[in-house]
């Protein structure tokens, strides 16, 4: 018994000192000075500044990183704050393929390929959204579609994160051209083409 006794005697403090070892280790890697510093949260308040704030005010003169958003109508479809019926930039070929290719992409699954809202996920259960080809969304001005698409409208929530104001133009030019391909007639085809196409219906 004695050399057992002896035997753990001699054990339990090297034990002992390999554990404290361990916890110094560990313990040492263990900083939280990254953690916890000094700091203002926004909107705070704070001693430091004189007049107590934490926000600072910008420095004149500061130049915006990125996009200053200057342009109204380009970020929101409105001027002078009411929603309006134009364009921010023209309307070309490239514009109206670009914003096929985003509704395409974003739109179909409710809106469809027609604009018509019988997209896959409404047959799935969704709720319809209105039909473009109504007279209200015929009428309505295309800084309607924009801040829709901006803001997010009933059940539709904002695409402002994932579609550029770019391309949610472009998906309004393309919206409109939708639009008219539902209700275009011959005066709305130039006078060049109206004949062939006269003669090509018969």
């Amino acid at each position: 018994m004695r050399a057992s006794d002896g035997k753990l005697g001699i054990r339990k403090p090297a034990a002992r000192c390999a554990l404290v070892a361990l916890i110094a280790v560990f313990a040492a890697g263990c900083r939280v000075d990254m953690h916890i510093q000094p700091k203002v949260k926004a909107d705070d308040p704070s001693e430091f500044f004189a007049d107590g704030r934490g926000n600072r005010p910008e420095v004149p003169d500061t130049v915006a990183r990125g996009h200053a958003r200057t342009d109204e109508l380009l970020y929101t479809g409105r001027v002078n704050g009411v929603v309006v019926d134009q364009f921010p930039f023209p309307v070309t070929e490239k514009v109206l393929r670009r914003g096929q290719d985003r509704f395409n992409i974003y739109c179909t699954p409710c809106h469809d390929y027609t604009g018509s809202g019988h997209g896959m996920v409404v047959q799935r259960g969704f709720p319809p959204p209105p039909s473009y080809h109504t007279d209200r969304l015929r009428q309505a001005p295309a800084g309607h579609f924009f801040e829709v698409m901006t803001k997010g409208y009933g059940a539709m929530y904002s695409y402002a994160s994932r579609i550029t104001p770019e391309d949610r133009w472009a998906i309004v030019a393309y919206i409109r051209a939708l639009q008219l391909s539902q209700h275009a007639t011959m005066n709305d085809v130039p006078a060049g083409e109206q004949q062939q196409l006269a003669s090509g219906a018969k």
